[in-house]
């Protein structure tokens, strides 16, 4: 097999192997490693991953794209991260009507999407410390909405040579997931809150991987920094397989015939997930349309109907926090990809000095091939979770909410083979959202809430869930934004 490199979306750095792609997280010169080619998928490979099973299917696509990782390297680590910690199986598929289903990717062991890349990055980048014989332990440093955080707090415990440490905004959370943050076990993990929003907390974490002088004062700590945020190869090409994966089952289930196309419906922050379509798409899988579902923080929304990038306005801290975000990051990606590393270079610039930026017409007119984007207001989420219990018996977080509302708008104007709903969190981390949603009588208390969800609706609370209120809580510290470097140094 020819070897896959990986280059920087800003076109400065020297192009590096997929171990240390991983292992650096951001390249040198500040954009994000990307490969230098997608592999394809042939429809005989697609057939050919039928019968597997998902750690199977999972070692076999990123064998194709971790090049210097062994498949049976890779079979093994697959195998190991999603074992019995994802129940009963790590992905799902709920038909939710005719012409509609609904991915689930929250079995795993923070009942959230990021656990399926999160579960396997960290022996990923465990292997990459061997391969390019790194001296130096690693720091993973994080920024996150939420689900992020706990994922890679659980994923990172106490594996040998990292340490991990998480920034998350004070406010911009929910309860449950401050509680699993605030809960986290290892001997190798802290977690900070800062003053302010999650686009201060990513960009902090950006200024510290660019601070020359933080690099030097870590290595003398025998340590060195990487991400586990979505910026992260190594986060972003886990989220591949389960499309190429749900694909599979949709054919298997005999809701699509092979070749049909699938439209795929993502609620999106930092384009991370619905970025990973995108590429199984590039791969030969047969994706349409790929609708980017906003909340009322809807810049991604503006841009794939005007082509302009405005973060200057103002933020919503919303029901749905995971996607309360202003710069997505992971939409520098498709910007090399559309218009190449020169313009998406100067596109940063421009991010970073104004705020904003408009793509040239012919990269706007190649994103939206593929691309459509909708937004969803706090009202109409809240009336998407009562109404879709009412009428499917079927309970919505409210970033899933969100991606409905939008996946339905776009089924009213649009013909479509089959429309897959990525669904991102168990209901149970936003118990109080819900509660409202459904005329729930509840109170701020999460774990009550949790009980009178689950005694109004028939459902269950998810262990990992329930198990936060009763562990003792490690982490308190809030800091303001600036002093983040500090925080890291101590």
């Amino acid at each position: 097999m020819e070897h896959i490199h990986y280059i920087s979306s800003r076109g400065k750095s020297a192009p590096v192997k997929a171990s240390e792609a991983i292992l650096r997280g951001i390249a040198p010169d500040g954009g994000l490693y990307l490969p230098e080619r997608l592999p394809t998928l042939t429809t005989e490979d697609l057939f050919a991953l039928l019968p597997l099973s998902y750690p199977e299917r999972a070692a076999k696509i990123l064998s194709l794209y971790l090049t210097d990782y062994t498949e049976e390297e890779l079979l093994a680590d697959c195998k190991a991260a999603y074992s019995e910690r994802f129940v009963p199986a790590p992905t799902g598929i709920h038909a939710l009507r005719e012409g509609v289903s609904v991915l689930e990717l929250w079995h795993g062991p923070t009942c959230a999407f990021k656990d399926m890349a999160l579960q396997i990055m960290p022996r990923l980048l465990s292997r990459a410390l061997e391969k390019t014989g790194e001296a130096l332990d690693a720091l993973i440093l994080v920024a996150t909405s939420g689900d992020t955080g706990k994922a890679a707090l659980e994923g990172f415990r106490d594996v040998p040579r990292t340490s991990i440490r998480v920034f998350y905004p004070v406010d911009g959370v929910s309860r449950t997931q401050k509680q699993q943050m605030a809960t986290q076990e290892g001997e190798n993990v802290a977690v900070t809150a800062i003053y302010g929003n999650f686009d201060d907390a990513q960009s902090g974490v950006k200024q510290i991987f660019a601070d020359s002088a933080m690099k030097e004062a870590l290595a003398a700590q025998g340590k060195f920094l990487s991400s586990a945020n979505s910026i992260n190869w190594g986060r972003l090409a886990p989220q591949i397989v389960y499309y190429v994966s749900a694909y599979c089952d949709l054919v298997n289930t005999g809701t699509i015939q092979m070749g049909n196309t699938l439209d795929i419906t993502v609620p999106t922050g930092n384009f991370g997930n619905i970025l990973a379509a995108w590429l199984a798409k590039g791969m030969g899988v047969p994706l349409g349309k790929l609708v980017c579902a906003s909340n009322s923080n809807n810049v991604l929304t503006d841009f794939l109907s005007t082509g302009t990038y405005d973060r200057n306005r103002p933020f919503h801290t919303t029901v749905s926090p995971s996607m309360d975000i202003l710069i997505s990051s992971n939409l520098e990606r498709l910007l090399y990809f559309a218009a190449g590393a020169e313009r998406c270079a100067v596109y940063m610039k421009a991010l970073s000095t104004e705020g904003k930026y408009t793509v040239d017409a012919d990269v706007f007119e190649i994103i939206r091939r593929d691309f459509d984007g909708d937004y969803c207001s706090e009202e109409a989420c809240l009336d998407r979770i009562a109404s879709t219990f009412a009428n499917y018996n079927y309970l919505l977080d409210p970033h899933t909410a969100v991606a409905v509302t939008a996946a339905e708008r776009y089924l009213c104007g649009n013909e479509s083979d089959h429309m897959l709903v990525v669904s991102t969190a168990s209901p149970y981390k936003f118990t109080p959202a819900v509660a409202k949603a459904l005329g729930i009588p509840a109170t701020d208390d999460e774990q009550e809430c949790m009980n009178a969800v689950a005694a109004a609706t028939g459902t269950t609370p998810l262990e990992p869930l329930t198990a936060v209120f009763t562990k003792e809580i490690r982490f308190t510290k809030v800091i303001d934004k600036a002093d983040m470097a500090k925080d890291v140094l101590s």
